[in-house]
């Protein structure tokens, strides 16, 4: 028998060439193998913590679920509910849904997009170390720090905001480093857009706005010199900036004030005073406590392990020959959360209490979430460049996420269950099931005070005469035993806007105090004047 050496090596070679096959459609459609894994991981965990009754334990969500309700339906329905409290963008891409009773109450509609932001944010952290030149084994340890942090999974679960900013953020921050490197005005047309969503989910993305446009004028300036630099810091700021000011206009539009979203009633800026005023907003004009309080939030929320694993990835890109000065110029707006939540504790307008460092409970303990997908992409780039020590620090970092996921350590959800974030309402709320559902009449509460009620008693919209509802607020505040049924209120504190408003009317003397309960109170008309209620919308449609 004749050996054939040649058709021998030709029949070794065929399983490389089919390993290489393989390994080539592996890299071209990872993205596409993530995103169907991701989001199975999405679907699980929003059914786990809703089963687990945990899906609406935050009152803002329940806030922002009914403010994308009162926008199609109650007693005043229309684009005006969407208010000034709270920028615009998450309650608007809950219209197309929230009419629905089930995506309502189970909190769908609004969690409906944190699930996608989970999605699409953990694909640009793939994408983004694609384009900082790491290999495949790195860009998903970056994607995994993100995707199996307890908190992440937690709050893409809700109706919060905080998802949806990480990926507008995120993908702005992407879309300007490929502008960066390619210098096609196509990307920088997405980093704008980007940036311009963001500006309409929270306030962090304003401080983005000014950030990037910075960036821009630095990067453009040293390539193209000034005249070129002016243009197109034009060019980016009229898309990027678009979102604040439309948000000004709104506030004129609607409430005859385009600062009125800073310095109203609800805002935050009212509610910090009422802290300053208390004794408890000690981060404002303490710098280093800021920092502390922020740092320590950082910790709780993404872990002391991968805070440690990202600050050492941060300071490698910034000590590496392999990326340029203007890319590592362009990678400085990953640190914009970290800047702009210090920035808002030391100058009062932000508040953040994390428990026996600053006030005795968790308030707003999830700020120190916004890091993680920076975080995500500092670990990814520094594993690939201790390649050969992968093989102790990708087990470190499994290690330390197995112990996290079992043992449920996630602050978010403390913050959620037991911390000022939530409002133990259950008991009004029961009540007005109970005693309101099948009763004819309507309830007068305040929306401000008291909107995690008004979501948890599972009455209709239509039910509620609050600020919100024009005429009939004000006839029920003037004449209260006209209209309101029940009366929801914190007897004696000027601050619940209802009780304010109905204290010195004749009308209220005509109700009983028939519940009393830490977070409120409950009025019902005496028996012999419900004849003279209205119960039925009768007021003509208000514009």
């Amino acid at each position: 028998m004749k050996f054939d050496l040649k058709s021998f090596s030709i029949s070794l070679s065929i399983p490389e060439k089919r390993i290489e096959i393989v390994s080539h459609w592996m890299k071209k459609g990872m993205p596409y193998i993530l995103l169907a894994l991701l989001t199975g991981v999405s679907v699980y965990f929003f059914l786990f913590y809703l089963n687990n009754g945990l899906g609406l334990s935050y009152n803002d969500a329940r806030s922002h679920l009914d403010i994308g309700r009162r926008v199609v339906e109650g007693l005043k329905p229309g684009l005006a509910q969407i208010g000034s409290v709270w920028l615009p963008l998450p309650h608007l891409l809950m219209i197309p849904t929230i009419w629905n009773d089930f995506m309502w109450h189970t909190g769908l509609s609004g969690a409906l997009q944190s699930m996608i932001s989970f999605v699409f944010t953990s694909i640009i952290i793939y994408a983004f170390l694609k384009e900082l030149g790491v290999s495949v084994l790195a860009r998903l340890v970056g994607v995994f720090v993100f995707v199996s942090n307890l908190n992440i999974l937690y709050m893409q679960s809700t109706a919060m905001t905080e998802l949806l900013l990480l990926s507008t953020m995120t993908a702005s921050v992407y879309q300007l480093l490929l502008w960066q490197k390619r210098n096609n005005m196509l990307h920088l047309i997405f980093a704008s857009l980007f940036v311009m969503l963001s500006s309409l989910i929270r306030y962090d993305g304003w401080f983005l706005f000014i950030y990037v446009s910075a960036l821009v004028v630095l990067l453009s300036f040293e390539k193209l010199g000034r005249k070129a630099a002016e243009g197109i810091f034009i060019f980016f700021a009229t898309l990027a900036g678009l979102g604040i000011f439309l948000w000004f206009v709104w506030n004129l539009l609607i409430f005859k004030d385009p600062l009125y979203f800073a310095f109203g009633p609800y805002s935050a800026h009212a509610q910090q005073t009422q802290l300053e005023g208390a004794g408890v907003l000690a981060t404002k004009g303490n710098l280093l406590f800021s920092i502390k309080v922020y740092l320590y939030a950082l910790i709780y929320n993404s872990g002391l392990f991968t805070v440690i694993l990202g600050t050492c990835g941060a300071i490698s890109i910034w000590f590496t020959k392999k990326i340029s000065i203007n890319t590592q110029l362009v990678l400085t707006a990953l640190f914009v959360p970290l800047i702009f939540n210090i920035m808002a504790l030391y100058l009062g307008h932000s508040v953040l209490f994390i428990q026996g460092l600053s006030g005795d409970t968790w308030f707003n303990a999830r700020y120190g979430l916004m890091m993680m997908p920076s975080l995500a992409i500092f670990i990814g780039y520094f594993v690939w460049k201790l390649e050969k020590l992968n093989y102790a620090v990708i087990p470190m970092i499994l290690l330390v996420t197995v112990l996290a996921l079992g043992n449920h350590d996630a602050v978010t959800i403390d913050d959620a269950r037991v911390g000022s974030s939530q409002k133990n309402v259950s008991e009004v709320s029961g009540w007005l099931e109970k005693n309101a559902k099948a009763t004819p009449g309507f309830v007068l509460i305040s929306a401000a005070s008291h909107d995690a009620i008004i979501f948890s008693s599972g009455l209709p919209m239509k039910k509620f005469i609050h600020e919100g509802t024009g005429t009939y607020w004000t006839a029920a505040t003037t004449s209260p035993d006209r209209w309101a049924r029940w009366i929801i209120m914190r007897t004696n504190d000027d601050n619940d806007l209802t009780f304010r408003s109905i204290k010195k009317t004749v009308g209220f003397k005509k109700y009983d105090k028939v519940a009393s309960y830490p977070f409120a109170d409950i009025y019902e008309i005496k028996p012999e004047f419900v004849s003279q209620l209205e119960t039925k919308p009768v007021l003509p449609k208000q514009r």
